[in-house]
């Protein structure tokens, strides 16, 4: 079981274009500001600008699910026949993130907060 969708990542080319936009549209300033990763907070949602996130595959916003156990998550997803495009990763306070292609070529997120 999931705690649900509660983080999405954009892909972005001009970071500093993509965090005025999304300042606009939320109306707040983010919660982090670096040139790896912007992220802002709003209604009880992540929300992540990513100017890696093309280098990494990604093509488009990615949904991120919170789970209890990335690792075990991980390992059914592939065995389910998911393809693995970023194995468990710690970002950094102790928040692990990984990422999968189904079979349509859909990507999915997981989450693990510590």
């Amino acid at each position: 079981m999931t705690a649900g969708l509660k983080t999405i990542i954009y892909p972005v080319k001009d970071v500093a274009r993509a965090k005025a936009v999304f300042i606009a549209l939320l109306q707040t300033e983010p919660y982090a500001d670096e040139a790896y990763y912007v992220g802002f907070k709003d209604a009880g949602q992540d929300v992540g600008l990513d100017p890696n996130g093309h280098a990494r595959g990604m093509t488009g916003p990615v949904p991120y699910w919170h789970v209890e156990d990335i690792r075990a998550r991980l390992a059914a997803l592939l065995d389910a026949g998911a393809e693995l495009l970023q194995d468990v990763t710690d970002v950094g306070g102790g928040k692990l993130i990984a990422s999968v292609k189904d079979a349509d070529g859909n990507l999915i997120g997981i989450t693990q907060d510590s």
